[in-house]
């Protein structure tokens, strides 16, 4: 999986970057390892002058490979929000893979009931 990062209204440092990938290299498990599934990952703060302190944006989009998973997180902690987005990427991630599991099951449960009543050694 090929990650890309990216920070809005904040300097990427390499501590900030080696963070997101770590994360974000973690989902390998939940998507089909395949080189064309790119991870665009932005990091930064919302804005200047929010009274209640600084509030950071985390988002990743990861596409290729049939898949088109995109999450957003929001935190007080830039460390938080992208643990957050980890997370919730994981979800949706173990929720596609479910549903696709039982669409293909369910199919191969219409093929085998089908089949159930043919039999091709009988004799007539």
């Amino acid at each position: 999986m090929k990650i890309n990062i990216k920070a809005t209204g904040i300097e990427l440092t390499p501590a900030i970057s080696d963070y997101a990938v770590k994360k974000v290299s973690s989902l390998e498990r939940y998507i089909t390892t395949n080189p064309n599934v790119v991870a665009e990952v932005e990091v930064g703060k919302i804005t200047k002058h929010h009274k209640s302190g600084d509030i950071f944006r985390a988002e990743a989009h990861i596409t290729g490979a049939g898949l088109d998973l995109y999450a957003v997180s929001e935190e007080s902690d830039l460390y938080a929000a992208i643990d957050a987005l980890k997370d919730e990427i994981a979800k949706e991630a173990l929720h596609k893979k479910g549903r696709r599991e039982t669409i293909t099951r369910r199919g191969a449960r219409i093929i085998k009931d089908t089949l159930r009543g043919w039999n091709p050694f009988r004799r007539r």
